[in-house]
């Protein structure tokens, strides 16, 4: 058989049990392929004659744009062959640093194509940012729209500029790639193994690591997350999500466009719940995928008022709380699906479409993927370390860390990848996230989870956001300290602190009791990610260093 058609085969058995998991995840098997480019060998043949809309971009101004699946294939021939008199050669790496514009797949496709090593970058970077980008990843060629191109102007380093929606001095014009035939012959065949993208991960807890993926690792693991998502061909799917982060590649790329779906973008200034909804139905959006602070935020609307179209809904980048979802659920018959993966793989552990839905459970192992929780010995444990079992490993799985063997070596020590996240897991095999690993911490003994504890915190009408981190304690060691930023209109107060401490009492065990509360803006990575070392370094330091926000103990409220 083609890599196309192992391919084909392998996305048809999902899409086949996409209501029968026990037979999806027993049965699948990954294509084997020694060379694969799915641009070219999948895209483009799926894309024959095959008029249906690939893109579907929507601007806040109403203003529309809808690329076929035929029109992409050419327009992304045409942007390689330009790209190629560019100077652009296979294994080239690339920064690609545009927003949710045609042009950002376009260059994904091209990028594919040519073999370049893509390095996808948030519009949020600052130029120390860049530079730290253009180094480690030994970046030859950059891609920016032209609002952003001023944050090259102190980047050291030699590269080729293009830069897309509009004219500037000493940049290549994107545009010009409109004038190139829309024919493109590659140079050589590309190899499964060979690498395709570079991510810089949120640096939550340290600098940046970089997570390699090659033509395979992601085009091809990806069918666990369509799996995951439940997308079929001909669906809409809307995944909220920003350009330059791993996610954005999972379900505004590869997931749907594997299963033949639309990709759907709607684009806005400042998120507004009543819009979103607004276009879900009038687009006719079938699958929305959203983080947990979107979903808060939809749910402050009466959902009754709407009846989209939808028939799957997906959380995803952190946990939700069973709140929200019990609303979404009352509303429109429909219950948000947890999932759980990670910039070095694609999803992991999930809910697909059909299945039992335990509350608070981020599902169960997803087909082509053996997980496992282990200890800090590395024994098997039913709460541990979610650890990816490496024989044989699965294909969604990083090549490795960039330019650092001894990270990658230690993240996959012992037979098995370590997501240094921690998970327990139930007699049915059902996986419910604890946390990170680096954000647990001990009181009198007791093990704590800051992530059990915020999700109570955020269930209170006045929070909008809660990070739990350690504060000294010379009896208990430490004591759980809650940050708190509130939503628009609250305002910090004793009364709301003694009213806050009673509501998490009243659903937490005693040795879970919060003792602070501190309320503030939280430190964000550029990601949107809560940077709780930050917190708890603060936190370490009390002693010395007051509080920024205003503070409470519950011992002084009485």
């Amino acid at each position: 058989m083609t890599p196309y058609q192992r391919f084909v085969q392998a996305r048809d058995f999902l899409q086949q049990q996409r209501l029968d998991y026990d037979t999806a995840y027993r049965g699948y098997q990954a294509p084997k392929l020694d060379t694969f480019n799915w641009a070219l060998d999948f895209f483009d043949q799926e894309a024959k004659d095959n008029h249906a809309p690939a893109l579907w971009v929507v601007d806040e101004d109403g203003r529309e744009q809808k690329i076929s699946f035929a029109d992409m294939a050419a327009r992304s021939h045409q942007v390689a062959q330009y790209l190629q008199q560019c100077g652009v050669e296979r294994g080239d790496r690339v920064l690609l640093m545009l927003p949710n514009r045609v042009e950002l797949w376009e260059v994904m496709l091209a990028g594919i194509k040519l073999g370049a090593v893509l390095v996808p970058t948030t519009m949020l970077v600052s130029t120390a940012d860049l530079q730290d980008r253009m180094e480690r990843g030994r970046v030859s060629h950059v891609i920016v729209q032209v609002s952003d191109a001023h944050k090259f102007e102190g980047v050291t380093g030699n590269f080729t500029r293009i830069a897309v929606g509009g004219k500037l001095e000493g940049w290549h014009d994107f545009d010009d790639c409109r004038r190139v035939l829309s024919v493109f012959t590659p140079k050589g065949e590309t190899r499964a193994a060979d690498p395709l993208l570079l991510y810089f991960t949120s640096g939550t807890t340290a600098q940046p690591k970089l997570v390699l993926h090659s033509h395979q690792s992601y085009p091809v693991g990806h069918l666990s997350t369509m799996y995951w998502i439940g997308l079929q061909k001909g669906d809409v799917h809307w995944n909220i999500s920003s350009p330059g982060w791993a996610k954005h590649a999972w379900s505004c790329f590869f997931a749907p466009w594997n299963a033949g779906a639309t990709v759907f973008v709607h684009n806005y200034e400042r998120f507004n719940a009543k819009a979103a909804l607004d276009t879900v139905q009038r687009c006719g959006v079938t699958s929305l995928c959203a983080p947990p602070t979107v979903w808060r935020m939809l749910i402050k609307e009466d959902l009754r008022q709407w009846q989209p179209p939808l028939r799957e809904l997906v959380g995803a980048g952190e946990p939700l709380n069973p709140e929200v979802i019990d609303q979404v659920e009352r509303a429109w018959g429909i219950r948000i699906r947890d999932g759980f993966g990670q910039s070095e793989t694609t999803a992991q552990i999930g809910n697909p479409p059909g299945q039992l839905v335990k509350p608070g459970s981020m599902g169960r192992p997803l087909p082509g993927y053996g997980i496992a929780l282990l200890d800090s010995d590395d024994q098997p444990a039913q709460e541990g370390e979610i650890a990816v079992r490496l024989d044989p490993a699965p294909t969604g799985l990083m090549l490795g860390y960039e330019g650092d063997e001894e990270k990658t070596a230690d993240a996959m020590r012992a037979g098995f990848y370590h997501t240094g996240d921690t998970a327990r897991v139930d007699g049915d095999g059902y996986y419910f996230y604890v946390g990170r690993n680096d954000d647990l911490f001990k009181s009198s003994d007791y093990r704590i989870s800051p992530f059990e504890l915020e999700s109570v915190l955020i269930e209170h009408e006045m929070v909008l956001e809660a990070a739990i981190v350690p504060s000294p304690d010379p009896l208990r060691l430490s004591v759980p300290k809650a940050f708190i930023t509130l939503r628009q209109g609250a305002a910090p107060s004793r009364e709301l602190a003694r009213e806050l401490f009673a509501f998490a009492g009243e659903r937490l065990a005693p040795y879970k009791r919060i003792r602070l509360i501190e309320f503030r803006e939280l430190p964000k990575t550029i990601s949107g990610k809560i940077r709780r070392v930050e917190l708890r370094k603060q936190e370490a330091m009390r002693d010395t260093v007051p509080a920024t926000g205003v503070e409470f103990r519950e011992e002084d409220l009485g």
